[in-house]
């Protein structure tokens, strides 16, 4: 898709798409700051629900399926390319459109196959099979880019790689899987306690 991009003409090629018009939406004149943020954030919070109500539905026990075992999931008769594709849109469509809308423009960079890469390791870190890990991830990934830029330079995707190498081998289920783990032992352990002095 880089090099579709990077030739196409529609899309600017190296320059990007610059200068997009915010426009209004529904009414509502997006060139005032305080109104996109507003905007932004009613956008955030219907992709949470979204993202909620695909995770409870049977897409989302099919998507569930497909991680665990595809070959399986295929041999029932679905279309995994398909899922795979409208997974891929409901979750990158809604957030790029937006980034456009806050920045005002588009760049190659956005298709490169780094920030795919990036998406990935901001899901893994922060805990792959809940809504709040990709949040938490995407927070300390952005976190350290911008706190360690200035000082580590372009080190800092170096140190981003151990980070998340420690990550895979230390524990597994992300940021958020283990503060779910460790919440559920203190609350069996809490449990089991009371049961034993009641």
């Amino acid at each position: 898709m880089f090099f579709v991009f990077l030739k196409a003409p529609f899309t600017g090629g190296e320059d990007g798409l610059q200068g997009v018009p915010r426009g209004t939406l529904f009414g509502l004149d997006l060139s005032d700051d305080t109104t996109l943020y507003y905007v932004v954030l009613a956008i955030t919070i219907f992709g949470l629900w979204v993202i909620h109500r695909a995770i409870h539905s049977p897409f989302g026990e099919i998507l569930k399926a497909i991680r665990e075992n595809e070959a399986r999931v295929t041999s029932l008769g679905y279309d995994i390319a398909r899922y795979k594709l409208l997974a891929f849109v409901l979750s990158a469509g809604l957030a790029g459109a937006a980034k456009v809308l806050v920045f005002k423009f588009a760049t190659l960079a956005d298709v490169h196959w780094h920030v795919s890469g990036e998406v990935v390791l901001m899901t893994l870190l922060g805990g792959v099979g809940t809504v709040i890990g990709p949040m938490l991830g995407a927070g300390v990934v952005v976190v350290l880019q911008n706190g360690l830029a200035d000082k580590v330079g372009s080190f800092v995707t170096i140190i981003i790689g151990v980070i998340f190498i420690l990550c895979v081998l230390t524990f597994r289920r992300g940021i958020a899987g283990e503060l779910n783990e460790l919440r559920r032992r203190v609350l069996g352990d809490a449990r089991s306690g009371s049961a034993d002095g009641g």
